[in-house]
């Protein structure tokens, strides 16, 4: 391991107190973005959205439960995946304890995904989860909020995921590499997920993740908020922690698993 600096108390104080005014200044910052997603224009939902839950085929409103406002996590779990996303469990583990919290502050909290509702709850079990996991199969939700792509986009290059599109890959089914999916560093981190999934990586990363916000209001949904890719870092609560830690995330691929996962190396 490479010898950090050291220093004295003294000295580490003084590089504390520079960091944070830093820290402070950020936490400004991030407040004054935070005021401005609110102050997005809201639109409409026009479509009539159904989805799968446990209580039964539901309209969109139903996710809401009662409540004025809804956050949906895009969970990447496509048809053809035999496990969640690993990406999107770790991001799970985070948020599966606070809903309690959302859900008396009057925002109701979904993950929805592509699977059919059988596959999402046999998985819900084994990660021992408790949040709502809804299946959108067969309505054009996950589409609709640029979750989901098909494979001849993925090929002609018409793929627009967070907001930019993303260069051809003609030999998408071939399995070759996603450059844009690369960690820093990293051997084939996206054909390492995809294992986990039980898939390709052509078929893995036609799903893709994102956290997506709604309100109900006299009636009708609106949208309001919709953040992908590494906006999602916020929600991501290992890495808000790691990011504190001695060596910060210190990875150069893909070490995370399901955490059911980790003593078998798998």
């Amino acid at each position: 391991m490479m010898m950090h600096k050291t220093g004295t108390r003294a000295e580490w104080l003084q590089a504390r107190l520079a960091l944070l005014d830093e820290e402070k200044d950020l936490t400004r910052r991030s407040d004054a973005l935070a005021e401005r997603r609110q102050e997005l224009p809201w639109v409409k939902i026009d479509k009539d959205y159904r989805f799968e839950t446990e209580a039964g085929i539901v309209p969109f409103s139903a996710l809401f439960k009662g409540r004025s406002q809804l956050l949906v996590y895009h969970f990447m779990f496509g048809p053809d995946y035999t496990a969640g996303c690993p990406s999107c469990s770790a991001i799970a583990d985070g948020f599966n304890g606070v809903i309690v919290h959302l859900e008396n502050h009057d925002v109701a909290f979904t993950a929805i995904s592509r699977a059919p509702l059988a596959k999402l709850l046999e998985f819900k079990r084994r990660m021992g989860w408790t949040f709502d996991w809804a299946s959108s199969a067969g309505s054009d939700f996950n589409r609709d909020f640029n979750v989901v792509f098909t494979l001849q986009e993925q090929r002609d290059g018409s793929i627009e995921y967070n907001y930019r599109r993303e260069p051809p890959n003609p030999d998408a089914q071939a399995g070759k590499r996603v450059q844009e999916w690369e960690l820093r560093g990293g051997e084939g981190p996206v054909a390492q997920m995809a294992a986990t999934t039980g898939t390709d990586i052509s078929t893995y990363t036609r799903d893709r993740p994102g956290l997506s916000a709604f309100v109900l209001q006299d009636g009708e949904i609106y949208h309001s908020y919709s953040s992908y890719a590494r906006g999602l870092d916020g929600i991501w609560g290992m890495y808000q922690l790691l990011d504190r830690a001695p060596l910060g995330r210190n990875e150069t691929g893909v070490w995370w698993r399901h955490h059911d996962r980790y003593e078998a190396g798998v």
